[in-house]
């Protein structure tokens, strides 16, 4: 679960930067959902690739960051007794 923790602290320093609130453990199911989201959104081809300006091993090493925390956010939704927000991009 380290991946999920990391990630979920670079939301927080995004989120510190705009004014909200951080994202605790355990998250809700509204973090979760909204985290969910984020991972979506950063694996669409056109935010991934960084509009064809990404090496491939750079798009590479991402998808595999991104897929591992979704994973770790799937497995921490069952252990937690929350829905599991599906991926969309």
């Amino acid at each position: 679960m380290k991946n999920l923790e990391a990630y979920v602290e670079q939301k927080n320093a995004w989120n510190k930067i705009f004014g909200q609130a951080p994202m605790t453990f355990p998250l809700s199911q509204k973090d979760a959902n909204h985290l969910m989201n984020s991972i979506g959104s950063e694996l669409s081809p056109e935010n991934l690739h960084c509009d064809g300006e990404a090496s491939m091993s750079h798009v590479r090493a991402k998808h595999k960051q991104l897929t591992t925390v979704q994973r770790e956010l799937e497995q921490y939704c069952l252990t937690n007794w929350l829905d599991t927000p599906e991926l969309m991009y």
